[in-house]
């Protein structure tokens, strides 16, 4: 690295290590790595180009922090809504919410549905909010109108 006059930011390194959970318990593993005068610990989850990776890879984590902010927004969202038209709405909703959902969607191939099902509820809150619909109303109508907002519906 030093070579290239780079150098180690330790306060923004992570690492992790990949391994099956029936593995993990008989083989010895360190709980550090040192690279030069750096001493590295080894977490459960980092992230990479805004995708959380655990170390099981089952995508628990990045579902969760994707829902996680993806409320947060709903809620910003549904204080102004009683100012806001139903398009301006269906913007706002696209613009911060589904781009959330559906970035880095890919990485979610092959995933339980176990771990889809809280992105696909965000995405009926989110229905929800644009028509005003109560929570009693079935959702299936309403992701119809959301529709237009998507290249396609990968969720």
């Amino acid at each position: 690295m030093f070579t290239n006059k780079l150098k180690l930011n330790c306060d923004k390194t992570e690492a992790i290590r990949f391994t099956k959970s029936s593995l993990s318990s008989s083989l010895f593993l360190p709980p550090s790595i040192t690279l030069g005068s750096s001493t590295i610990e080894f977490s459960d989850s980092v992230r990479d180009l805004g995708i959380f990776l655990d170390s099981d890879l089952s995508m628990k984590h990045h579902v969760m922090k994707v829902c996680q902010s993806a409320y947060i927004e709903l809620k910003r969202i549904g204080s102004i809504r009683p100012y806001l038209t139903e398009d301006d709405t269906k913007t706002l909703v696209s613009s911060y919410i589904l781009s959330r959902l559906d970035y880095g969607n890919s990485v979610l191939i092959g995933c339980p549905q176990s771990v889809i099902h809280p992105l696909q509820r965000v995405q009926n809150s989110a229905a929800r909010l644009v028509c005003k619909a109560p929570q009693s109303q079935s959702f299936s109508p309403l992701l119809t109108l959301l529709a237009p907002c998507r290249a396609e519906n990968p969720i």
